[in-house]
């Protein structure tokens, strides 16, 4: 995959995430970084919405990766950063947002909350990351 396409990708998946938040929920992700709170609140609806539905294997993916994406573009712009696309796990590749010398796994963070424990926060994380890069 091409940096454009995964760029291009990770444009599209994050606009899916605005499409679900405003069809499922009612709530507007308006690509703030204020949004991202809602975010953590969308993640624990999915599971009060749809019971164990939300924690099959493809919706879980498809859940994490859309909303990974949209917290991504926004840390990304304002961080400067680049997605990276990780096959040194060809049975698990996975995308990362890359700020310098760091990673951030977003859609990672975003299946701790959704799928290990509703009290990890990818608001939190995102927090983290900016003060990660204060100069």
């Amino acid at each position: 995959m091409s940096p454009e396409e995964l760029e291009k990708l990770m444009a599209d998946c994050a606009a899916d995430a605005k499409v679900v938040a405003s069809t499922e929920f009612d709530v507007t992700l308006d690509d703030t970084p204020e949004s991202i709170s809602a975010v953590d609140d969308i993640l624990l609806s999915f599971i009060d919405k749809f019971h164990d539905q939300a924690l099959e294997d493809e919706a879980v993916f498809t859940i994490c990766n859309i909303f990974g994406a949209y917290v991504g573009e926004i840390l990304k712009a304002q961080l400067d950063g680049e997605w990276i696309y990780d096959q040194s796990n060809p049975q698990a590749p996975a995308v990362f947002l890359r700020v310098g010398t760091n990673t951030y796994a977003l859609a990672g963070i975003c299946y701790e909350r959704l799928v290990n424990d509703s009290q990890v926060s990818v608001h939190s994380y995102y927090e983290q990351a900016l003060e990660n890069h204060k100069h």
